[in-house]
Order: structure tokens, then sequence, then C-alpha cells
């Protein structure tokens, strides 16, 4: 017999406005507790998944006091368990948590018990979106060919993600093509209030991304974990976590004319990286909540991850609502949210008088002060205003090497390399935008930048503008709606004309999928040691990251990505130096091409449409053509193939007994990486290019793949033995082992050897036999073996 839930007596009934129920509900103010009323909203969310939770095994009672006794309990670093609503995944990561719930399965055959077992308890939710590259660019069959190959490439992977849909309960594939997992989140997949057999409660997600937190703009509590942690979700294992401070970050004001929300994110950014937020939740509040649209919250939630924090929260209130609406959720659906959220306490109305509430610590910014920027040349928060760009940019080519220096030599810095590009006369300099991709769901989720990035191209059309041919331009929405509206608004041509063409639906540039650059403008930047640009209105820019040949990285709104482009260089004063020449020979600055904020409000006004919406995900989940034909087997149990590089069975379970062998302790520690700040999961487990000499190429190459065929780290996350190969491969790592010297290798202790990590690791662990890797003041020791981090994210 079920033992009497704990909190019974404040399950409470919602009533429907026309009669009936929504369903019943763990009523907060029906504890009559006054601390209640102070919590954040973020807060509140953790509170009544303890108590609904709550069973006095895996949730108590103690527990959920903590909880409402935040104010007191959070300053002292208390560990509360949490049990989200569903788990979200993409692709790359993906794969390597449904190889784990497989081998799981195969254990629990082999020790003589259900294999069936083994399924998820809670709704997960996967989108193939990471796998996409940009092979084509500037063609209307851009879209077509790339998701060709990209078949091609990820055949394999895509119907063992297909057999997992089926295999496994509870689990939705989204098939490639469909758009990135976070704009689809946010459009679709977002429930903001579940409604399970008549329980009502929040909607509340861990993915296995850290930019899961984009949900975070809707009213949603999400934010990335590791994939052990999601898979301990998926089935049914509670979260612990230190109940987190809360950063209330108070906006008034308005944007100035022209400013993008891209511009607002990056300055949050700075703000909140200079603050210190790591380990804590951010809630947004305040009268200037009213001048941003979902998507401009969105756009700030996404960037999370960057400024540090386990998510920026910003409460539903009624622009939560008419973003519901605009994007197809049912008019009673959204009365349930609402009736929900105002019963428990959880909606924010500002027209009515706001009890104060108790933050951790506050944050104050007026958006009149926010100034058009974008970042870099190799992180995020390295915010450089619009204004002082071209000084800024020569400031990094004196600096020495680091995150704001290039050390290029004074006499160097002007040279200009002139090369052939199929025929064009063509030339490059330090500065020079090679690849400028409009990509990215911190981005492609928000109608104004991408329709005002389409105003761009059509004014520099009419002034005669044109970007030069050897910028690799690329187009990537997040989902099918962007490319409606673009084309309802009659920009979409004028991209075109400008080389940005849409190349597919995922992340693509962002994550690393840039594709080649045309191999005489590679060779021209390896030649002559030119420090070439990107610009992208992605949300990551560190080294390695966006193409190995481009060492400065610029995070740009979209509008400002086609601007740069049509520059085609950083190396500009967008106030005084000319973006080009008409035909007549008129020179062309930014502020005759650049949008006013009415003008784009205008186009979004006319072009994006609740049908949109509706029609896209009335599809999204019937797949393809390409998709409908993998062939999958229909047994619950996976057949591993010995020879697939793609999808190799993990060892972990393989001698398992019912009687676990108990914790070792470490000893004889070598230190096998010494690193500075910055270490990002960029330079733990890349998901970008394999480079041709390193450990992962030998690998493949023994294993009859061709170098064309290598693909992505990302895309071989479910071979363990490729990602322990490719843990700490980042092209840029800089390892304070090797006195200066940059790349993925280090100093074997004690021998003096020097080794890529991956040999030096496997040297120290035929010694030491077995062991662990653990990190103590960014010194990474070696304490017998080498620990498989491919699953590894930072929170």
């Amino acid at each position: 017999m079920a033992a009497e839930h704990p909190f019974k007596e404040i399950l409470t009934a919602l009533p429907k406005p026309g009669g009936g129920e929504f369903g019943k509900f763990y009523s907060l103010p029906a504890l009559n507790d006054p601390r209640i009323e102070k919590l954040p909203y973020s807060i509140r969310i953790l509170l009544e998944s303890a108590i609904r939770n709550c069973d006095n095994f895996q949730v108590k009672k103690e527990d959920v006091e903590k909880i409402i006794d935040w104010e007191n309990s959070a300053p002292k670093q208390v560990e509360i368990p949490f049990k989200p609503a569903r788990v979200l995944l993409q692709d790359f990561t993906g794969v390597p948590a449904v190889v784990d719930l497989a081998c799981m399965r195969d254990a629990m055959n082999k020790l003589g018990s259900d294999s069936n077992k083994i399924n998820p308890l809670v709704p997960v939710d996967l989108v193939i979106d990471h796998s996409v590259q940009v092979d084509v660019t500037r063609s209307e069959n851009a879209v077509k060919a790339n998701m060709e190959l990209e078949f091609q490439r990820n055949k394999e992977r895509f119907a063992f993600l297909k057999w997992g849909s089926s295999a496994f309960h509870n689990m939705l594939v989204v098939p490639p093509g469909s758009g990135i997992v976070h704009q689809v989140n946010l459009e679709y997949l977002g429930r903001v209030v579940f409604n399970t057999n008549g329980m009502l409660y929040p909607d509340s997600v861990v993915g296995t991304d850290s930019h899961t937190t984009m949900i975070d703009g809707l009213g949603v509590a999400g934010w990335g974990v590791g994939g052990i942690e999601a898979e301990a979700a998926m089935l049914g294992q509670p979260m612990s976590m230190v109940l987190p401070g809360v950063v209330g970050f108070k906006l008034s004001g308005k944007l100035h004319n022209g400013v993008t929300a891209t511009d607002l994110v990056l300055t949050v950014t700075q703000m909140l990286r200079k603050h210190g937020v790591v380990g804590k939740f951010v809630e947004f509040h305040g009268d200037g909540m009213g001048e941003l649209s979902l998507a401009d919250r969105a756009t700030i939630a996404n960037m999370s991850p960057e400024y540090g924090a386990t998510m920026g929260f910003f409460p539903v209130d009624h622009v939560t609502l008419q973003y519901l609406k605009l994007t197809g959720r049912s008019d009673e659906t959204v009365a349930m949210v609402e009736g929900y959220l105002r019963a428990n306490k959880m909606f924010v109305d500002y027209n009515e008088p706001q009890q104060e509430r108790v933050y951790s610590s506050y944050l104050e910014l007026n958006l009149a002060d926010v100034e058009p920027c974008i970042s870099g040349p190799k992180r995020p928060h390295d915010r450089v205003p619009l204004k002082e760009m071209k000084a800024d940019w020569h400031s990094c080519l004196d600096n020495k090497v680091g995150f704001k220096g290039f050390a290029v030599p004074k006499e160097t810095q002007e040279k200009v390399v002139k090369f052939s590009f199929h025929g064009q006369p063509a030339e490059l300099k330090h500065g020079s935008v090679v690849i400028a991709a409009i990509t990215s769901c911190t981005n492609t989720s928000n109608p104004s930048v991408m329709l005002g990035a389409g105003l761009v191209a059509k004014k520099a059309c009419e002034l005669g503008l044109q970007v030069k041919p050897w910028v690799k331009t690329s187009l990537a929405p997040g989902s099918g709606v962007v490319t409606k509206y673009l084309l309802q608004s009659g920009l979409q041509k004028y991209l075109n004309e400008q080389g940005f063409h849409i190349v597919g639906y995922g992340c693509t540039t962002c994550i690393g999928n840039s594709g080649d650059l045309d191999e005489s403008v590679a060779s021209t930047i390896t030649d002559n040691d030119i420090v070439a640009a990107a610009v992208l209105s992605g949300n990551r820019n560190f080294e390695g990251r966006v193409h190995p040949l481009t060492r400065a990285n610029y995070l740009a709104s979209p509008p400002l990505v086609v601007a740069y482009a049509l520059a085609g260089t950083v190396d500009i004063d967008f106030d005084k130096e000319p973006i080009g020449t008409t035909k007549d020979g008129k020179s062309v600055y930014f502020k005759d091409i650049w949008p006013t904020t009415e003008e784009i409000a205008e186009v979004v006004q006319s072009s994006v449409l609740p049908d949109m919406f509706k029609s896209t995900y009335e599809a999204i989940t019937k797949g393809n053509p390409t998709w409908n034909q993998l062939s999958v087997p229909a047994s619950k149990l996976y057949s591993w193939d010995p020879n697939s590089t793609y999808i190799h069975e993990p060892p972990y379970f393989k001698d398992m007994t019912m009687d676990p062998p108990g914790a070792h302790g470490v000893k004889d520690a070598y230190c096998l990486l010494n690193f500075g700040d910055s270490i990002t999961t960029d330079h733990i487990s890349p998901a970008g290019s394999i480079h041709k000499d390193s450990p992962t190429a030998k690998y493949l190459l023994e294993r009859g793949v061709e170098r064309r065929d290598f693909n992505s780290y990302g895309s071989r996350r479910g071979n363990d033995e490729v990602m322990a190969r490719g843990t700490f491969a980042n092209i840029r790592l800089v390892n304070k082992l090797l006195n200066g010297e940059v790349g993925p290798k280090t100093v074997h202790v004690p021998t003096g050897e020097k080794l890529s990590v991956f040999d030096a690791a496997m040297v120290s662990s035929s010694v030491l036999n077995p062991g662990i890797l653990f990190l103590r003041d960014n010194i990474l020791f070696l304490a017998s073996s080498f620990l498989e981090l491919y699953d590894y994210y930072e929170s």
C-alpha cells in the first residue's frame, strides 16, 4: 500500500472558467507561510517540485523546509534534491546518452533481470540539429545538398537514434532538418505547465546542452547538465544540487533606436561575468521587462553559460502568454497556464503592485545605456562597443598572445596579400572577414534581428553594395518558421543576393560545423600567417571552435554580421569609414544601411504570423523522405557492430555484478595538465573537426576511415574510444607544462617526454592501473588511468 503523501492537505483543484476543472495541484499559498511570498519565482519552482515529489525517501520534508527558508539556508550551501519534469537532448550529446541506456539494458539482461525496466520515466525530447555542416553555400540548392551530405556522413548515428525512439518509452526524436534544439524547445516543446493525468505542475527541464537555458525566457526553469545527470533524471532519480543564490537583475528604461537584443545580451553577459554568478540563478525583473519581447528574453536566457549562471530566469507574465498564442498553443492551454500560475503565485502581473522579493545580490541596467557592440576576438564576455572596434582591433594585433592579443609585429600589421579566387583578383589582410554566418539559436529565434538582417541586405542591394565572393556567407535558421517569415517579408531574396542563402536547419558554424574554406583562401591564410576573422551571430567564440583558420572570432547580431560581411574586415570604424561605394563612386556608410527600430517593428508585425508556427510544427515529427526510409530493427536490445567507428559498445557494465566493488583511494597522482583560467568544455571535449595528426585520426585511419570521412568529434561521441582520444584535443589548448607552446600536448611525468594528452595518459595508466583524473586549482592530476570525459559539460 502506497504511503500517504506528506502534503496531501494542500492538494487543490484548479477550476475551468466555463465549469469543471483543469486538474489538481499542490498549492503554495495553502501552506500559509509568509516566507514564500518573498521567495524569487525561480526558487518557487524548486519548492513546488520538492513538495510534489516528497516521499520522505528521495525527497524529504526537511528538503522542503530548506527551500522555504531559502533566505537563510542558501548562504549555507545546503544541498537539495530536484526532479525536473523532462529531459532535452541534441544529437551530439543524445547519442552517448542512448548508448548508455542501451548498454544498461544489456547489463540487466546479463544479470538475469528485466531489461525493459531501463526506460525513461519522464518525457525525453531529442532534436537532431548538430550534424549539418556548411559544405555548400551561396546556392539555392544549399539546403538540399548539405542535407544529403549530412545523411551520408551520419546515417549510422541517425538509424541508431531512430531505433532508440521506438525501443524506449517516453522518447521523442525530432528528425534532422527541423531546426535547432533550443528554438524548437521554445516554439514547440516547452509546456510551461504540465497536466499529467490531472496533476498540474510547472514545466522544468535539464538538457545535455549548456544552452538549454534559452527556455528560461519562456518562464520554464531549465539548464544544462552532464550526460550522467541527464540519464539519472531520465530514470527517475533526483538531481542533488546546492540550493542556489539568486541575483536579482532589475531592468528599466528602453533600448535606443537601432540597438538590438544581441547588443543587450552581450552587455548583460559582461556585467554578470564581472559580478560573478557561477552556480547561481539570475532572475530578471523591473519595469523594463515590458519593453522586451519574449524572443529578446530568450536571447538573454540563452547565454547563461557565457555569463556563468546556472540559469537566467524570466518569470511568466502577459508577454509570455502572448508568445504562447503566437506560436500556436491552444486557447485552453494558455488559459490553463495562466490559471495555474496565478493560483500558485508564480505569475507576474506588472499591472498590479509588486511584492518585494528577496535576492542574494542585486544588479540594475537601464536599457537606454546599451549601445551597439560585438564580442571577441576569443571570448563571449569580451564586449567591444562598435565605436571602439577599430582601436580595439589594433590593440589586439599589438598585445602579447592571450585573450585579447595576437602579437603581430608592427611591420607586418598592414600587409596585404593578393591572390586569385576562381580567376578573380582577391586580397586578404589581418582582420579580413572570411566567414560571416547568421547562425545559432541565440539569435535565429528572434524575428527582430533576423528581419533586421534582411533589411540591411535590402538597403545594401539598393545602393549597389556586394559581399566579396571569397567571404563564406551562410544563413542557418533555427526553425522553418524563420524561412516562412523571411519569404513573407520579401527579404530572403536580398539576403540571397548578398550570399546569405539558407544552408540548413541546425547549429552549423556556431558549433564548429562551418565547413572548409575555399582552398585559395585557406592557403593564403596559412602561407602568410594571416589573422583572419569570422563574424557570427553565435554564442561562443573560443579559440579553435568556429574554424581552425579563423583566429579572431566575433559574436554579433545578424544585421551586424551582414554589415561586416559587406565591409570585408573587422578593421573598420563604422562611424568614420565607408563600408563601400555605389556604382557611381559615392561612399556608403553604416548609417545608410542600418534600419530603424520602427522599420523592423513594422516588418515583424506584418510578416510573423501564428499560422506559420502551426503549419511548421504540425509536420515536424513526420520527418523527411530520407529519414523515413531509414530501416531500423524492432528489437529492444541493440545489436552492436564491432566494426563501427560511430556507435561502440562501452565497457562500463561489461563485468558488472550484483555486488558493487566499493570505492578506491587516490594515490601516486601525477600532474597531467596545468591550466590557467577560462578552460571551457571546448577545451575539454571539442565538438569540431578532427585534426589530421591527432590520436583520433590515427585510430580512425587504422580502421579504414579516410580523412574526408572523419566527420567531427561531436558526431562520434557514441564511440568512447574516439572521445577518450578527443579529450583535451583542442588545437588552441594552453598547458603551462609546455612553457608557451600551444596545442593538445603535455609533458609526461615523470619521464619528461612530450606526448599527446591521450598518449601521456595511456603511458601512465599502463604503470598505474586502475585510476582517475581529477582537477584541483586548474591542475589536472592523473591517478592511475584515463577518465573518459566525453559527456562532461560545464555547469
